[in-house]
């Protein structure tokens, strides 16, 4: 039987998160499997994510490389997925989802709460950018891009006093004892779908379909569904930061989601916190729901990107 060929972006990051589902598929499906790196806008144009296309820019490649029949499955970072479904393809897993916090990684262990005002804390995120910003300290925001490395790198030469990166890329990169503080969801809510994959492959191939949903995870994959349907509303009347954040847990009459979201002013004087619980069955309706009720609260007049670079 031949491999399958496995579309990936050759960043560390993302080779780490693509090598660790061909493990699994090795393992635990019995199939080998071809790695095949897949140059994408977003590695080779260093500019603003909203200045060259938004999230896209991390998956249009590889997803042309499915559609043309180069690879057979393709893994992305979820977030970095646009919001709209792609013809002819589809989410076949969703594997288990790693810890979905941001994590600081600053300069003597510091935390946020102990960074003086004046502090340069770096992030490409306007989510991010908008919660340090609302939390009144006097840090200044620095817009930075790039890798894992470079954004340590610029803490560790001193030009930044602290950069905010997603914890789980951390973890995935073997770095998580880096950070200095893992943040709390109450401080900043994470990116929609932020921490998990998506296992993507031809909606035509039902043998690869049925042979990939063996790494599915259902409470991730209902979470991730609830927080996107969540972000996919807020896009047709808001282009604000958004953070979302879904739990799964067992409710009084059964399983139950259990869904934070937030719309912020980009400079962070005001912002937009709602909450919803439903049926696990129903993740996607709770997220549309919750964004009809931020829209109604005001979150369509809190205007700046919404693009995100959350690496």
């Amino acid at each position: 039987m031949t491999a399958l060929r496995l579309g990936t972006r050759g960043s560390a990051l993302a080779l780490a998160q693509s090598g660790a589902v061909a493990d699994r598929i090795r393992t635990e499906l019995g199939r080998e499997v071809e790695l095949v790196t897949i140059l994408t806008r977003g590695d080779v144009d260093k500019a603003a994510i909203a200045q060259i296309g938004g999230t896209g820019v991390f998956v249009t490649a590889l997803r042309d490389a499915l559609t043309a029949r180069e690879v057979d499955l393709a893994v992305h970072s979820y977030k970095d997925l646009p919001t709209a479904a792609a013809p002819g393809l589809a989410i076949a897993a969703v594997p288990l989802r790693e810890d979905p916090r941001d994590a600081l990684v600053a300069r003597d262990g510091l935390t946020i709460g102990e960074l003086p005002a004046g502090a340069r804390i770096g992030t490409g995120s306007p989510r991010r950018t908008a919660q340090l910003l609302g939390l009144g300290l006097g840090h200044e925001v620095v817009p930075i891009r790039g890798n894992v490395d470079t954004r340590i790198g610029k803490v560790r030469s001193g030009e930044l006093d602290a950069v905010v990166l997603a914890r789980a890329g951390l973890q995935r990169l073997g770095r998580v004892g880096e950070a200095t503080e893992v943040i709390d969801p109450l401080t900043m809510l994470p990116a929609p779908a932020q921490g998990a994959l998506a296992i993507e492959c031809r909606d035509d191939d039902d043998a690869l379909l049925t042979l990939l949903a063996g790494l599915d995870d259902d409470d991730s994959r209902a979470a991730v569904a609830a927080e996107r349907a969540m972000l996919g509303a807020l896009e047709g009347g808001c282009s604000a930061p958004v953070g979302a954040l879904a739990e799964v847990a067992e409710g009084d009459d059964g399983t139950e989601i259990y869904l934070r979201g937030l719309v912020a002013a980009i400079d962070g004087t005001d912002a937009v916190r709602l909450s919803a619980t439903g049926p696990t069955t129903e993740a996607a309706e709770v997220g549309r729901r919750l964004a009809a009720e931020l829209l109604d609260l005001g979150a369509s007049s809190l205007m700046g990107p919404l693009m995100e670079d959350n690496r």
